[in-house]
């Protein structure tokens, strides 16, 4: 089973084989470089608090395998998830599949038989080529554009958007929710003759002095909500999925979708694990994400204490350049993972992180987490990210189960 060999052909085939039932089931498929979690998420809690039942489909998970399968807001059984992973290794014969292919078919396969209102898939990497793409979308959601996979998916975000514009289908919406459009975007979209619903054309979003988020959609004003996943930047993640929502059930109303949006929740997104001091989690793993982090984090009284990790073929002198100046100290840890990077070695990638005082590295999560939660005030903080496995490891080290953070 290889790891990354983008194309559909063989989805396809092992699909065609499986033949799951998604005929009454609406699709929505949300693709883009950040955000694409959160807005499934988001989705989710909408149809729920609207009475739909909702399969979810995302990735990567942090800590248990079963957070990729969620049926109403609830991992799915191990055992339904074993047996929808074996018909499809029955199914596929002697025709190669990735990891995250054979995980997609699976879940294509428990939707067919569980028959969900709407199955809701994150695109794992890209969109055109992606397996979550071997099904027609009833609508698409574009999260955000930036440089990221850029040895499969191309070095400018022009390429990369035109990647993820692949997701899109002739006569069928598509929201947009990158602002900044990279040059030839819509024309790719309006090549594939999709409906492209655009941020700030078709739909905007603004924070109040109160911090409550306001969504403008087209011909509605939803009243003004907290989400429920923290961060300025998830008002654009909430608008997309407010609008991906009207665009499958228009007859959903208002107060549903203010209830879902301000319901959501998911795991490692600026989430906080514990007290005193406060550690929080954020599985931001590029520069794009770094810079929303840094944001974040500077609305904050007090000092943040950097726990870092990442994987090698990641940015790491990017994400240390977009926090330059916002940690106090930096504590790098080595990831205990395929393609984890030695802490001494993303030192020397990333030589941004030595702005304020040289970066410490440590073997081991539990180790960088003591080291900078000694360091901490009462005012301070300590700010795990740069990889969802390094948000795992936290977990891991503070002996947390996902739905279960400590005060």
């Amino acid at each position: 089973m290889s790891r990354i060999d983008l194309g559909l052909d063989r989805v396809r085939r092992v699909l065609g084989r499986l033949a799951p039932d998604l005929s009454n089931t609406r699709i929505l498929s949300v693709g883009g470089t950040n955000g694409k979690g959160s807005t499934v998420a988001f989705i989710e809690a909408i149809g729920l608090a609207a009475g739909r039942r909702v399969l979810a489909l995302s990735s990567p998970h942090v800590v248990e395998f079963a957070e990729r399968f969620r049926l109403d807001g609830a991992p799915m059984p191990d055992a339904e998830i074993r047996d929808a992973l074996i018909r499809v290794e029955s199914a596929r014969g002697d025709r190669p599949l990735t990891w995250f292919e054979h995980i997609t078919l699976a879940g294509f396969d428990l939707a067919g038989r569980l028959r969900p209102d709407w199955l809701v898939s994150e695109v794992g990497m890209g969109g055109r080529l992606d397996a979550v793409n071997a099904v027609d979308a009833d609508v698409a959601v574009i999260t955000s554009i930036g440089l990221d996979h850029q040895r499969w998916l191309g070095d400018t975000r022009a390429q990369i958007a035109r990647e993820k514009c692949g997701i899109a289908r002739a006569g069928r919406p598509v929201v947009v929710g990158e602002k900044r459009r990279p040059d030839g975007m819509v024309e790719t979209l309006a090549g594939i003759g999709a409906q492209p619903k655009l941020a700030g054309t078709d739909f905007r979003w603004r924070w109040r002095r109160d911090q409550r988020l306001t969504i403008m959609l087209p011909e509605e004003r939803l009243e003004p909500m907290i989400p429920g996943i923290a961060g300025r930047h998830q008002g654009g993640n909430a608008a997309c999925a407010a609008l991906a929502v009207r665009e499958t059930a228009p007859e959903i109303p208002a107060s549903r979708i203010v209830e879902g949006l301000s319901q959501a929740s998911l795991i490692g997104r600026f989430q906080r694990l514990c007290r005193c001091p406060d550690v929080v989690a954020d599985v931001a793993h590029n520069p794009a994400a770094a810079r929303v982090l840094a944001a974040q984090l500077k609305r904050l009284p007090g000092r943040s204490y950097a726990v870092f990790g990442v994987l090698e073929d990641k940015d790491a002198a990017g994400i240390a350049r977009a926090l330059a100046g916002v940690f106090e100290r930096w504590f790098v840890v080595s990831l205990d993972a395929p393609r984890g990077l030695d802490a001494s070695a993303v030192i020397r990638r990333a030589p941004a992180m030595a702005a304020r005082r040289a970066p410490e590295a440590l073997e081991s999560m539990a180790e960088a987490l003591a080291a900078a939660r000694a360091a901490c005030g009462p005012e301070d903080r300590v700010v795990v990210f740069g990889s969802f496995m390094t948000v795992a490891a936290a977990f891991e080290a503070l002996n947390i189960r996902p739905g279960n953070p400590t005060d």
